[in-house]
């Protein structure tokens, strides 16, 4: 790095990298071997836990289906229903066999391969316009690296990360037993849809100026992926199969494995994937360091009325986030309420799974322990937003924008309130918007939308008071302890995750249960509902947003 020729390296890679220029050079990849072992430094936590939990998908598709469908004839009922139920097939992919193995493919590839396409866009985002964004890449274009090496190092991540996922989900599929030949397929096919994604990460990242905006448009290019196969999946019989060719997702699933392994669908998002990579390095060859090629439009000139105050300029920041965690939520509601008219054939009544449920949804009657068990689940993700909702406060205090907006007459109790009340709404409009999709689904298949949707956002609703309470906790912490409030915040959603998950099934005793404040909520919908739990979550969690606001104002600020 210090001779002479090397020291060159990095202007020569910026001259021969201009926008305008008609390719990409040797220059403008110096540097990408010190960068790729810095990033992969880097990211060593982040890939471990990306790593291990698609990893996971594949144990468990390899090892949970032979405790859940024991005997041909279980494999044998349940692909009958399947193949009855296009909502089914809308959800997870159609079912071309009833062996262990197309079993396991039909409930678990597609979301594996949404899982590597959502890992190689974070990574390959977090690499590229992250960084630029962040200030980071000029400090390393001024030494001798080229122009192109973080693109080049983003792809090179995004590819270990999908190939390590690939020989990990062979040998897992392996050791439970199921044939070598399938399970090499279907770890190809999920590997291909990551890498697909990661290309298309690329592209949007010099497309977009922002790193949100670069996830935005490769989100929802997964989005229309998934319901381009879903449509086709389920629409067969009204002659939309062929939309299914459409989705990289689709892809692997149209692989087939354990079911005839059609090597030759892989060609697709090979395909896809180089053309997409040498796309994105011809875009970054043709726009300036820093920007993107769409550039955002110029603002108003005098803000509107909205922002006059602390409580629009919060509601400004986290309105984007809202959106798109009402958007999910209410995706994954509608989801689980399809699969609620049907979930008595696909787990049995006997089974491990279903026992399960019972324990965690409280109640007897599988489906209303189903929609209950579901329904805390969506509780314990709506804590997690809560959480983030409410540690954006330390982000706009520890990256130094909050004190302009103190040096105005704001007081700390109105800026932090105003973060806090966006928090509370956003908790709310998520858990609504997830119980009406609940609601929704399941009503639309018993044909009683009338009586579910209301019901159904009613045990929402009763999630309010626990969620709450753990973001409390996140803002107590903000108040008292700043520096402590991120980890303080994302344990106690764990805390409560694991209580809820596991503690019924290891057996911990009643204390331990009780740590969790989603032990104490209703279990709805069937269970009996009492106020009482419910208003004293409300008012612990209203302390502690109070202990948030005094320790503001008593400590410094930043």
């Amino acid at each position: 790095m210090t001779a002479p020729s090397s020291t060159l390296a990095g202007p020569a890679a910026q001259r021969h990298s201009a926008p305008g220029s008609s390719g990409v050079g040797l220059g403008s990849l110096a540097g990408t071997g010190e960068l790729a072992r810095f990033a992969m430094r880097r990211d060593r936590i982040l890939l471990v836990v990306w790593i291990y939990a698609l990893t996971a998908i594949a144990g468990s598709g390899g090892f949970g289906l032979k405790l859940i469908y024991k005997t041909p004839a279980d494999r044998a009922s349940l692909a009958g229903a399947v193949r009855s139920d296009p909502a089914l097939a809308f959800i997870y992919g159609q079912l071309h066999g009833s062996s262990l193995g197309a079993l396991a493919a039909w409930r678990y590839l597609a979301y594996a391969a949404l899982a590597a396409a959502l890992m190689s866009i974070f990574l390959v985002v977090r690499h590229t316009r992250a960084d630029e964004e962040t200030g980071r890449l000029e400090l390393i274009g001024s030494a001798a690296v080229g122009r192109n090496a973080s693109l080049a190092v983003a792809m090179l991540v995004a590819s270990v990360a999908n190939i390590a996922v690939c020989v990990l989900t062979v040998a897992v599929l392996a050791l439970s037993g199921l044939p070598i030949g399938g399970a090499i397929a279907y770890a190809l096919a999920e590997t291909a849809c990551g890498l697909v994604f990661a290309a298309i990460a690329a592209i949007s990242a010099q497309i977009s100026g922002t790193a949100r905006g670069a996830r935005g448009i490769a989100i929802t290019a997964i989005a229309v992926a998934f319901l381009l196969r879903g449509v086709g999946d389920s629409g067969g019989g009204h002659g939309l199969s062929w939309m299914t060719w459409l989705s990289p997702i689709g892809w692997a699933e149209l692989v087939r494995p354990f079911t005839g392994d059609r090597w030759w669908v892989l060609a697709l998002p090979v395909g896809v994937t180089v053309v997409g990579v040498v796309t994105a390095f011809v875009l970054a060859a043709r726009r300036d360091q820093g920007s993107g090629l769409v550039q955002p439009k110029p603002g108003p000139a005098d803000a509107s009325w909205a922002l006059s105050g602390p409580g629009g300029l919060a509601w400004r920041l986290q309105r984007g986030s809202i959106a798109g965690w009402v958007v999910g939520f209410l995706l994954g509601g509608l989801a689980i309420g399809v699969v609620g008219n049907g979930i008595g054939k696909l787990l049995g009544s006997t089974g491990a799974v279903s026992k399960a449920l019972t324990e965690i949804g409280g109640q007897a009657a599988l489906t209303n322990a189903y929609l209950a068990a579901c329904m805390s689940l969506l509780g314990l993700v709506a804590a997690a937003y809560a959480v983030s909702a409410v540690l954006r406060l330390r982000a706009e205090e520890a990256d130094g924008r909050g004190e302009p907006v103190l040096v105005a007459p704001v007081s700390r109790q109105h800026w932090g309130g105003s973060h806090l009340l966006v928090a509370l709404v956003g908790t709310v409009a998520v858990l609504v918007a997830g119980a009406f999709g609940m609601g929704f689904g399941y009503g639309a298949s018993i044909s009683d939308l009338g009586t579910q949707v209301p019901r159904l956002i009613g045990a929402g609703l009763a999630q309010v008071p626990a969620a709450l309470l753990v973001a409390a906790v996140a803002a107590a912490f903000v108040g008292l302890a700043p520096r402590a409030s991120v980890p303080a915040g994302w344990t106690a959603v764990a805390v409560c995750g694991f209580i809820g998950v596991f503690g019924p099934a290891l057996q911990l005793s009643q204390k331990v249960l009780d740590i969790s404040p989603f032990t104490h909520v209703p279990k709805l919908p069937g269970g009996t509902f009492t106020a009482t739990p419910l208003v004293w979550l409300s008012g612990i969690a209203v302390a502690l947003a109070v202990v948030c606001l005094v320790g503001l104002r008593h400590r410094d600020i930043g």
